[in-house]
This record gives C-alpha cells, structure tokens and sequence, in this order.
C-alpha cells in the first residue's frame, strides 16, 4: 500500500483537513527561507490538533542537530525528514540524541547516495524546487522511499503503477494561491488510494 504525506501544512484548516483525510503522514518546514515555514511554536499548537493516527514529519535544511532532536523528543514531531547537506555522520549523532525515525531527502540523480544513505528511510525528489517532475525511469532503488517532486491529482497514479513508492509526498500539488486547497487534498488522497483498490483487484 503506498501511503500519503500532505507537506508544508501551515495552518488549523490545514490540520483539519488532514484530520478528515487521513494521510498516514503531514509535513511541517522548519527552514525559514520556506515559504510553507512554520516556527516551532506554532507546530506544537497545529501538533495538539492533529489526529494521534497521522504521523507529524519535520522538515529541516542544515538544522543544528540538537534542534532537530529537541522537537523530536519534546513531541512537537514524531520523525525527521532531512532536506539540506546532512552526512551519515550528521545522521548518526542525530540518532545518538533520539529514536524516532530519520528520513533523508536526495536528488533523483543520486540513487547511489540514496541507497547507501544510513538514514531510516529516504525521499527522492527533483532537487529543483517548485515541485517539478523528473524522470521516473531513471529510479532503480532496492529500498522504500518515499516520492516527491511535482505530484498531482492527474500525474500520481502513473507514479505509483510505474514506481510502487513506500510513500507520495505531496505540497505544491495540493495548493490553489499558495494555500492548501481541501478539494485538492481530498482529490489527491482519492487518486493513490483508488489506484491502491484497483490493484488489490487486479
């Protein structure tokens, strides 16, 4: 089953809608040249309201490592998703400070990387920002990751019949203005999740 994660939620509507739509994850930026960033207080406030089922992912670019482990291990988060120049080692002593999981971001063109990475699980995206499309066939990882990179209502079924990712993770496709959009969200969720019925028939 490949499961969803809305990324870059922001706001109590945003939480609420999650909480209607079930992703099995959501997404908070902590990077402040984000403009999905949300500061850590505001993530615990938007956490308190987010249903105990869905898990809340962190997202961080270069964080001090003690930042990252602090929200960890407080609960403001229950994993950390990272999107800068972390190493293995990073990796490590941020596993030295915490349990919870350690997901690490890479460029689709960096499978090596990824599949070596000592992380928990990876995330393969565009590298290009903006939520852009790369070439998918250029994927052969032996381990889950989860997909990102320019996912839509229209484009996300492809992905997982060509892909089977552990995960989509999703931001920009699920915004009208900039702003997440309920009926988009809905439409996406409704796209992985029709896709997953039809294949358990087949």
């Amino acid at each position: 089953m490949t499961r969803i994660k809305f990324c870059g939620l922001r706001t109590l509507a945003d939480i609420q809608a999650a909480n209607k739509l079930a992703p099995e994850y959501i997404g908070f930026v902590f990077a402040p040249k984000s403009k999905r960033y949300v500061a850590p207080a505001q993530a615990r406030q938007l956490r308190d309201a987010l249903d105990r089922q869905i898990t809340a992912v962190g997202v961080f670019v270069d964080e001090n490592v003690s930042t990252v482990a602090a929200l960890l291990n407080d609960g403001t988060i229950d994993a950390a998703q990272l999107h800068g120049n972390e190493t293995d080692a990073y990796i490590e002593n941020l596993r030295g400070l915490t349990d919870k999981p350690i997901i690490k971001a890479f460029q689709a063109d960096n499978i090596a990387a990824a599949e070596s990475s000592v992380a928990d699980c990876v995330l393969l995206d565009s590298g290009a920002g903006g939520g852009k499309v790369f070439d998918w066939r250029q994927i052969n990882l032996r381990r889950e990751y989860f997909l990102a990179g320019g996912l839509t209502v229209d484009n996300v079924g492809a992905a997982i019949d060509l892909l089977h990712p552990f995960a989509v993770d999703v931001s920009s496709g699920i915004e009208t203005g900039g702003r997440k959009d309920f009926d988009k969200m809905a439409a996406f969720a409704k796209a992985v999740r029709n896709w997953e019925l039809v294949e358990f028939k087949n």
